[in-house]
């Protein structure tokens, strides 16, 4: 694929600059060279968002929800070139790509249902002659900024929710992956040519940087920042919409565990151990980054996790347009650096590491062997995310210190535990402090059903299934007196003149 024969960005050249140099991870050629938005662009595509907010609150739900099924169906028909832009653009294989570009259409098909219900409540009064009812109505401009290692599926959660809720969008990509945002966006626009309700506006791309990004951030007009990315944004974004008392949704980073019991099925354990480490080439916030072993099976499930390292290392790791690859390259130089990094740091305290080096795969890219480390604790190091495949794996004696260990990292994203014992199972997930704690799965491929986010550091945030769609609403109680009598008070309150 090249982007001179790209479908999904017809205008391309209309974004043509010299601010954002667009590069693949998988040989380091230069993609697309593109020109941040200006103040003043900035400035008009807000105003034109709210503007879309209040044509577009007006639309029934259920004709709302209709926009979200056309576009559904159009991401059906354009799944193969989104996905190959996806792993051309952020480095991922071609089957997560498609299975990137499937949670998007997921998630649409959750929206539509959702469109019809957007259920309040009627509330029994204390009061004689009187009915309390909770209602949910739009919420206004949503400002949603997304990172690089799923650069347009992050988005379709925010943004389908968003629609049927009644909501217009404003996107602020990763500036590493601005290209498959703009497909995404020329995909939505060719649905709403053919939409009447849909007004100017409804879904925007911002392009830039954290400068571009902070000017959404600061503006009253967006009641909501759907914000995801590292604890270090987090701790940027989360203070500054506060101080405008505006909302934050924050989905930040994570350091899952799996727990590994004596009664785990092993045959069932190691491949999601594996998926979880390696997948993505450990860019995923759900990643498993510590392997957490009872004692009496800790070296026979360190040397089953060492052999299948291994071989992925020596011939799963390549070009991610390639079929047979498992491993792709990371993102960038920076992140090949962390992962250095954070190998030196745990060294003097390491029984043992396997991998961690460099592979080379043709000319450009960073690409390696994943990572494993075999530890008799956990030290200071592990409990910092390293964005890469790099797992740390350490023994336990009871389940309570395992349980310990697990929730002893600033972070608390997701979980996991390997036990065929209902007792362990059922007090992993009463003691795990994530927001997701999975039993005999992996920490990684959360489905769009069920709310995504975490506690601590993570953000707090929840997107996706669920009833997260009232984090894109306003709230409203309302009582209503229809008696003929002088209606009461609450509390028996007397006030008499």
């Amino acid at each position: 694929m090249t982007l001179a024969r790209l479908p999904l960005i017809p205008e391309l050249d209309r974004y043509a600059g010299d601010d954002l140099k667009v590069v693949s991870p998988i040989d380091g050629v230069e993609l697309a060279s593109l020109r941040a938005d200006s103040r003043e662009e900035i400035e008009q595509k807000i105003s034109q968002s709210v503007e879309a907010f209040s044509s577009w609150r007006t639309v029934p739900a259920p004709r709302r929800g209709e926009l979200v099924r056309r576009y559904g169906e159009k991401l059906r028909a354009n799944k193969e070139e989104l996905a190959k832009l996806v792993t051309l653009e952020c480095g991922k294989i071609l089957e997560e790509g498609r299975g990137e570009v499937q949670e998007m259409i997921d998630i649409c098909d959750f929206a539509v249902g959702l469109s019809r219900q957007l259920y309040g409540l009627t509330i029994a009064s204390e009061r004689p002659g009187h009915v309390m009812q909770e209602s949910w109505h739009p919420l206004g401009p949503v400002g949603i900024i997304s990172a690089f290692n799923f650069p347009v599926a992050v988005w379709s959660w925010n943004s389908a929710l968003a629609l049927v809720c009644g909501d217009s969008c404003l996107w602020k990509p990763s500036e590493k992956t601005p290209l498959t945002a703009l497909a995404c966006q020329s995909l939505f626009d060719e649905v709403c040519a053919d939409f009447p309700e849909a007004p100017k506006g409804l879904s925007q791309v911002v392009l830039g940087t954290a400068e571009q990004g902070a000017q959404i951030v600061d503006d009253h007009r967006i009641p909501l920042i759907s914000a995801t990315g590292s604890t270090r944004m987090g701790r940027i974004v989360g203070p500054r919409v506060a101080a405008r008392f505006g909302r934050s949704l924050l989905e930040l980073g994570g350091n899952n565990a799996i727990i590994v019991t004596p009664s785990a099925d092993l045959d069932v354990a190691l491949p999601s151990i594996l998926f979880g480490s390696v997948g993505t080439a450990g860019q995923r916030c759900t990643s498993t980054r510590r392997v957490i072993v009872h004692r009496s099976v800790f070296d026979l499930v360190f040397e089953k996790i060492k052999s299948a390292v291994l071989q992925i290392g020596a011939s799963k790791v390549g070009n991610p347009l390639e079929e047979g690859t498992l491993v792709g390259p990371l993102i960038d130089e920076g992140a090949y650096k962390n992962l250095k990094r954070a190998i030196e740091a745990v060294r003097p305290s390491a029984l043992e590491i396997v991998g961690g080096q460099r592979v080379e795969v043709g000319s450009g890219g960073f690409y390696v062997h994943p990572a494993l480390v075999k530890l008799d604790r956990q030290v200071e190091s592990v409990c910092e995310e390293t964005f890469a495949p790099l797992t740390y794996v350490m023994p336990y004696d009871s389940l309570a210190e395992a349980l310990e260990i697990h929730n002893a990292v600033p972070q608390g994203l997701s979980s996991s535990i390997m036990t065929t014992d209902l007792r362990e199972a059922e007090f992993f997930k009463q003691n795990s402090d994530c927001g997701i704690a999975n039993v005999n799965i992996g920490t990684s491929g959360a489905e769009i059903g069920g709310a995504f986010g975490g506690e601590k550091e993570t953000g707090g945030g929840r997107e996706s299934g669920s009833d997260s769609w009232k984090a894109y609403m306003r709230r409203q109680t309302s009582t209503t007196f229809f008696g003929t009598e002088k209606p009461a008070l609450a509390q028996g309150i007397k006030f008499d003149v």
